[in-house]
């Protein structure tokens, strides 16, 4: 059975600097405009992605405070197979994946199609906020963090 090597609270307390950094790039693509409930998908996609357990907990329990509807993340995993995503929520997720298993490479079209969704600022927010969950994702991932409980929900990072 896996066990938390450090937990959350304890990487704010040990590098409070690089909490804030991190912290701060993962709120730029919201104050820029960007749906939050869309936010919360990428950032849920690409920590199932990474296996990082407390960034999964975290952004199911953001997506339902945010609204996300229950189906949505439900199939996420399986979103290519399922009916519910528009298609600028297709584009970003196919950009989020790109970005985050990176050694496969950003293709052409995975560009064009995220390009024909996104105008070019929102989409480098968009970059950014994968950018900053990927991070988050190496911590969470590495440290073990223990996944939030539905009601430390409000306490839990703002990545």
């Amino acid at each position: 059975m896996s066990h938390a090597r450090k937990e959350y609270t304890d990487f704010e307390k040990l590098a409070p600097d690089v909490f804030a950094a991190v912290r701060s790039l993962g709120q730029f693509a919201a104050k820029a405009g960007l749906d939050k409930q869309l936010l919360e998908l990428v950032k849920l996609r690409a920590s199932q992605i990474n296996g990082c357990a407390f960034c999964v907990q975290y952004h199911v329990l953001q997506g339902e405070s945010f609204g996300v509807p229950a189906d949505k993340l439900n199939l996420l995993v399986a979103w290519r197979d399922a009916p519910q995503f528009s298609a600028r929520e297709r584009a970003a997720l196919a950009w989020t994946e790109a970005l985050t298993t990176l050694p496969n490479g950003v293709s052409d079209a995975i560009y064009a199609e995220v390009a024909a969704e996104f105008p070019e600022p929102e989409l480098t927010y968009l970059t950014s906020a994968i950018a900053s969950i990927n991070v988050w994702n190496r911590f969470g991932a590495a440290y073990r963090w223990t996944p939030p409980a539905r009601k430390q929900r409000a306490n839990a990072a703002a990545s």
